[in-house]
């Protein structure tokens, strides 16, 4: 018997996953062999709920249809129902409307429900998920001032201390756990930003993980955050992965290419080149400090990267496969280079506002006549729940707005709002033609549906409830008590709701949660591993355990 089927069948006789995957990942080529060695084992016990789901959702040919919610399609071509029906066969939406005819397909009764597209997160570092609150008070670098905030920060702490100890199993169990507690929250879509990517190996697990998660994901192969080893293969591992891991177009998992330009106009270029020769969307974090804003102004007079004589100025030039991550405290210059060239814009609303990245650049976004897509990035600082990135979406954006309509009248106030010159700069006595509408609860909703598929360039695929569409799905529960009644759909949605009220979600057709708990995930024995993970992180990177930390 090979050694790979003998490790196998150790494993799956419940044997020691900490074992299994040392020796897995040990083994060249492993994740390469499509044994998916690394899924995690099913619940014991089916529940009364899990029984009652339609079987063998998402294969070829089957059908069920999602019967009688309130359904809202993110589609204005389709457009929203008060009563209807959603169609599903196989992995795709056929239908949608009222009364739709669905022969003998098994029905999910979705009488009081919300029946909407999976929300998609646009950056996400899932392999800090063992990390969750750790730096809740922190912020993003050293400022000297000696406060819990401006000592413990992010930098430091989680890129310089943690990042350089993990193994690929903590990769792999951080990355499973995250996806999964998504998943449950209705997030059907991340673009994975796992700045972990010391050795292929560590890169083949986090692959690994998201496949095995069964949520559509987006690959971010970026850097290995703090020292690296011998064998470190950044940018150039690109290569392999995407022939070993992403060969096709049509499968859950695709592939971004990682070009953070603080590394250096010599190491960006490289991943910017790899990355275009293999048709990869580019994506890099473009934000305040760590002196971006120069380099992103190169980049929009098309002087990035290095000449051939090796000394800046190169070639490279903003494009629009270009996805830009914050985007704050730009200048005018590099605005009108994104906008010009259709690069996407992720803003994560919470962590920029937390933890000193800038400004969200919403109203500079609205004044271009662009719009972002939102992302959660790092929860060992804020909750990856989808329902908190819109309301704080909407809140700081409503708060700016509204605090220059009562300003009118008032000598102005020195602040730069991020309109136009002189939009904001003096008294009005109504307020003046450039000031931004104030954002509605479906236009957060845009952002974290269709929007989010656009950033990712899989709006072909996902992002709305349009028949020929994969079936991402989401039902929400609106008869809960933090709900009823039910009144208005997008308000109650992004006003109310919690992870509470996610009930059902669907990807590519198959039901991952159901009735409120996930599907073939034995969480209890998940979390075990995520705290084993955590143990040993915590203790090689000589970081005290403190439950009430006075950092």
């Amino acid at each position: 018997m090979c050694r790979l089927c003998q490790q196998r069948m150790l494993y799956n006789r419940g044997g020691s996953r900490r074992d299994f995957l040392k020796g897995a990942v040990a083994v060249a080529g492993v994740a390469a062999t499509g044994l998916n060695l690394f899924a995690p084992r099913p619940a014991a016990a089916e529940s009364a709920n899990q029984a009652n789901a339609p079987e063998d959702s998402g294969r070829s040919g089957r059908r069920y249809v999602i019967r009688g919610g309130a359904v809202m399609s993110m589609d204005p071509a389709v457009g929203d129902f008060p009563v209807a029906d959603v169609l599903v066969e196989g992995k795709k939406i056929l239908a949608v409307g009222p009364n739709l005819h669905a022969g003998g397909a098994d029905e999910i009764d979705a009488r009081g429900r919300i029946v909407m597209p999976g929300f998609i997160d646009t950056h996400h570092h899932q392999f800090e998920t063992a990390l969750r609150s750790f730096l809740a008070d922190g912020v993003l670098i050293n400022d000297g001032s000696g406060s819990p905030s401006g000592s413990t920060t992010y930098f430091e702490y989680i890129l310089q201390k943690f990042a350089p100890v993990y193994r690929p199993q903590d990769v792999y169990i951080n990355e499973l756990f995250g996806a999964l507690s998504q998943l449950d929250d209705g997030v059907t879509t991340v673009h994975d930003v796992s700045q972990i990517h010391h050795t292929p190996q560590h890169s083949d697990a986090a692959i690994q993980a998201l496949l095995d998660s069964g949520r559509r994901s987006a690959f971010g192969y970026f850097e290995g955050a703090g020292n690296n080893p011998p064998n470190y293969a950044y940018p150039q591992d690109a290569v392999r992965i995407k022939r070993q891991w992403f060969a096709s177009s049509d499968q859950l998992v695709s592939m971004i290419m990682g070009g953070e330009v603080y590394l250096g106009a010599p190491t960006y270029q490289q991943s910017w080149t790899i990355g275009r020769d293999l048709g990869l969307q580019i994506a890099a974090h473009i934000l305040s400090p760590f002196g971006i804003r120069p380099i992103l102004d190169d980049l929009a007079q098309g002087r990035g990267g290095v000449g051939p004589n090796g000394q800046s100025p190169g070639s490279l030039r903003v494009g629009p496969d270009n996805l830009f991550i914050h985007m704050t405290g730009m200048s005018d210059l590099g605005w009108q280079a994104v906008h010009d060239a259709g690069a996407q814009v992720s803003i994560a609303f919470p962590i920029e506002m937390n933890m000193r990245h800038g400004m969200p650049p919403i109203l500079k976004m609205q004044s271009l006549g662009m719009e972002p897509s939102l992302s959660v990035d790092v929860e060992c600082t804020m909750t990856a729940d989808f329902f908190t990135q819109m309301r704080v979406c909407m809140n700081l954006q409503r708060v700016l707005v509204n605090q220059m309509i009562l300003d009118q009248g008032q000598p102005p106030n020195p602040v730069d709002w991020g309109l136009p010159a002189g939009a904001a700069a003096n008294p009005w006595p109504t307020p003046p033609a450039s000031l931004p509408p104030l954002l509605t609860t479906r236009d957060v909703l845009r952002y974290a549906t269709i929007n989010g598929a656009k950033a990712l360039r899989l709006d072909r695929k996902t992002g709305s409830l349009t028949p020929g569409k994969e079936a991402d799905i989401i039902i929400l529960d609106a008869t809960r008590l933090n709900v009823a009644p039910l009144n208005q759909v997008p308000g109650a949605v992004v006003s109310l709701m919690d992870r509470s009220n996610v009930e059902t979600v669907i990807v590519a057709g198959k039901v991952r949660k159901w009735k409120g708990q996930l599907l073939d995930a034995d969480l209890n024995r998940l979390r075990r591993q995520l705290e084993e993970s955590r143990d040993y992180l915590f203790a090689t990177a000589g970081v005290p355990q403190d439950l009430f930390s006075k950092q």
